[in-house]
C-alpha cells in the first residue's frame, strides 16, 4: 500500500541565506518527495542563483528539486525537473527539452478537458490548485473535488494543493492524491518546519491507497 507524499513549495520571496536553514530543518523532519523552488517574480539570473544554492541541499536530503517555469534554469543548476503552469505549448516545450531525463510537472488548469489533454501529453504529474491564489486554512473545495475525481480515474499522478493549516490536511489527503503540496503550513508552523513535516507525515500515513497496476 502507498500513501500520499509531501510536496513542499518555497515561499515566493525569501533571502537565500535566511531560508536555507529553514529548508534544511524541513527536510530533516521526515519524508519529503520534492521541493518546488517557487519564485514567480524572479528573473532568470536571480532564479538561477537561488536554485544553484537550494538544489544541492534538496537533493542531498533525497528529495527531487524542481524549478518553477524555467526549464533552462532547471537544466543549468542540475535540478530534477520543472513545474510549468502557463500554456499548453509551454508544457509541450518543457516535455521536449527535459524528458526523459528530468521531471515535468504541470498545473494552473481551470477545466477538466485541459487536465486530460496535459496528462495525455506525457507530464509526470498534474497539480490541482492554484499557486497564485492567497492561501486559506483549508484546500479550496474545487481542488478537493478535482483531486478526488482525478485520483479515481487517471494513472498520471496528481498533486493536491493543501491549505496553510495542518489541521485541514486530513481532508486533502483523503482525496487519494499521490502528493499533497504545502506552503505556509510548513514555513509558518509555530514549532518550526521540521515539526510541521513530522506532523504532516503522521497524517499522510493514515491515508493509504492501492497503486494501480
Amino acid at each position: 500500500m502507498n500513501r500520499p507524499r509531501l510536496y513542499l513549495i518555497t515561499p515566493p520571496q525569501f533571502d537565500v541565506a535566511e531560508f536555507l536553514p529553514r529548508l534544511e530543518d524541513a527536510l530533516s523532519g521526515g519524508d519529503v518527495a520534492c521541493v518546488l523552488i517557487y519564485q514567480p517574480d524572479a528573473n532568470s539570473r536571480d532564479l538561477q542563483e537561488t536554485a544553484a544554492k537550494l538544489v544541492p541541499v534538496i537533493q542531498k536530503a533525497g528529495a527531487a528539486a524542481l524549478v518553477y517555469r524555467d526549464t533552462q534554469v532547471a537544466g543549468r543548476t542540475g535540478a530534477d525537473g520543472a513545474h510549468v503552469d502557463t500554456t499548453f505549448e509551454d508544457i509541450k516545450l518543457a516535455l521536449e527539452s527535459l524528458q526523459p531525463a528530468r521531471i515535468v510537472g504541470a498545473g494552473g488548469t481551470k477545466l477538466k478537458h485541459e487536465e486530460m489533454e496535459i496528462a495525455e501529453a506525457g507530464v509526470d504529474y498534474l497539480m490541482l490548485g492554484r499557486l497564485d491564489l492567497e492561501e486559506q486554512a483549508a484546500a479550496h473545495g474545487k481542488t478537493l473535488e478535482r483531486a478526488e475525481w482525478w485520483a479515481e480515474l487517471f494513472s498520471t499522478p496528481c498533486v493536491a494543493l493543501g491549505g496553510n493549516d495542518l489541521a485541514t490536511l486530513d481532508e486533502t489527503a483523503a482525496t487519494g492524491a499521490d502528493f499533497v503540496a504545502l506552503k505556509d503550513a510548513v514555513w509558518h508552523h509555530p514549532d518550526g518546519p521540521a515539526a510541521a513535516v513530522r506532523a504532516a507525515n503522521v497524517i499522510l500515513e493514515q491515508h493509504p491507497f492501492e497503486e494501480e497496476s
